[in-house]
Order: C-alpha cells, then structure tokens, then sequence
C-alpha cells in the first residue's frame, strides 16, 4: 500500500505530514502524551497520485497528532544597523514549539 501523506496548515504555514512522521509546529495547547485533531486538512495524497485537494480546505478531513514536546526553539538574533548613523539595534526572539508524532489521517467520508 503507499504512503498515505496530507498537507495540513498550523499557525499560518503549511506542513506536509506523513503517518510515523515528526512536525515542529507552532505553540498547540497541550501536555507530552495528549492527543489533538487537526481539522485544517488542504490536499490528501498518497506517492505521487493526488487522492483529494481542498478548495480551500478538504471537509470532514482530519489529522490525529500526539504531542511529545513542548519547548522554546533556539534563539534567533535581529540586528540593525545603519552605516555611518551610529544607529544599531540587537534583539532576540526565540519562539515556543510543539513536536508532534502523525498518529492518523483520516479522508472525509
């Protein structure tokens, strides 16, 4: 059988999760264990053939993530600089994320 696959979108991004998979997504509530539907399926395919694409989205379809971690993603450094104006600006953003195993995905009916 193949690899079943599905574009989901999380926190203004698209992800393309496959069953077993890993995903870095944005802050989702929840504890390490817990489960969560995501319902904002865009297209289900499966190698190479496309079995359903949304318009935008695809109805009644959904993907079972279980949460293995929440943390906070590296820093990232913003640094401004305007030559000759003695003008500089060093700030720092590090951003929470939510590691998630694809537990399921299930094509509406």
């Amino acid at each position: 059988m193949d690899k079943m696959f599905a574009v989901i979108k999380s926190g203004g991004k698209q992800h393309k999760a496959v069953v077993d998979g890993v995903l870095k997504l944005e802050k989702l509530e929840g504890e390490a264990g817990s489960e969560i539907i995501l319902n904002e399926v865009m297209m289900i395919g499966a190698e190479g053939k496309s079995l359903l694409i949304g318009t935008p989205l695809v109805k009644g379809a959904s993907v079972t993530v279980e949460v293995l971690k929440q943390y906070r993603d590296d820093k990232i450094i913003i640094f401004k600089k305007k030559r000759r104006q003695h003008y500089r600006r060093k700030t720092g953003h590090r951003q929470s994320v939510t590691l998630v195993r694809v537990k399921n995905i299930s094509k509406a009916s």
